[in-house]
């Protein structure tokens, strides 16, 4: 097993790609903090995983000392802390146009304040254990669409803190810390939030070849997958590294001219 007796925190892992990860951990040997604001949903994951694999903190990250929080119960329940998965966010609708400075700030303080804080807060224990952080992204970082703007500026000083911190902490503490960027992948969330905007129950079977070339769009597990790599020690020394998770180039890129547009991915 590729994460045995590892122990990793991750947070938002009540649903979505957070929920794939902390599953597919646990599969590969190791134990998890299961983070999230669903009571209900990380006490089912909980139940699913088993108590001597899995434990529970249901807070915002916000809130002051819920960082240190979540280390502590690492630390108490499970003995040490291996690794941290940053995968909480809020995802949702903003612009220029109606964006206020509180707007902003809150997708700042969730999306990027907060993984640094709780990168923090682990520091002192991933450096004994020679331990990693794996950030989540988004390739909206490069850019974003219109209506994502202040999303996409989270994901982009995330990105930014994920190459300073991968450098300078694997030079001074031997600490690795990396990013994934997914691409447009079908959550729970996702595939409600579509419905909320107006699209049929089936958006996701008939969507236009420009945004699925392979006729669909990504799954959570298929982001777990590739977290294992950067999680386990078959790593290596890398760090610093952000790589993208779609299903097509994001420069360079050629799109046929006959696309039809879909809201917001």
């Amino acid at each position: 097993m590729r994460l045995e007796d590892k122990i990793i925190i991750v947070t938002g892992s009540c649903t979505g790609i957070g929920k794939a990860i902390a599953k597919r951990c646990v599969t590969e040997g190791a134990k998890v903090i299961i983070h999230g604001l669903e009571k209900d949903l990380g006490e089912e994951i909980v139940t699913e995983l088993g108590s001597d694999n899995a434990v529970l903190l249901i807070e915002d990250l916000r809130n002051d000392g819920c960082p240190a929080r979540l280390v502590e119960l690492a630390l108490s329940t499970f003995g040490r802390l291996d690794a941290v998965v940053n995968n909480a966010a809020l995802v949702a609708l903003g612009n220029i146009h109606d964006t206020d400075s509180e707007k902003f700030l809150t997708f700042i303080s969730i999306n990027t304040l907060a993984p640094f804080l709780l990168i923090q807060a682990a520091l002192p224990h991933l450096r004994s254990a020679h331990g990693c952080v794996l950030n989540i992204g988004s390739i909206n970082a490069w850019s974003g669409e219109p209506d994502l703007l202040p999303y996409s500026i989270s994901k982009g000083a995330l990105t930014t803190m994920t190459r300073n911190l991968g450098d300078t902490l694997m030079r001074e503490d031997g600490v690795r810390i990396n990013q994934i960027n997914p691409g447009w992948v079908l959550t729970e969330n996702e595939a409600q939030r579509k419905q909320d905007h107006g699209l049929p129950s089936n958006w996701d079977s008939h969507l236009p070849s420009v945004f699925a070339p392979a006729g669909r769009i990504l799954r959570p597990g298929e982001i777990a997958a590739a977290a294992v790599f950067w999680l386990s020690d078959e790593c290596g020394p890398v760090s610093g590294q952000v790589m993208e998770l779609e299903q097509f180039p994001l420069l360079g890129r050629n799109p046929p001219k006959d696309t039809t547009t879909i809201p917001n991915n």
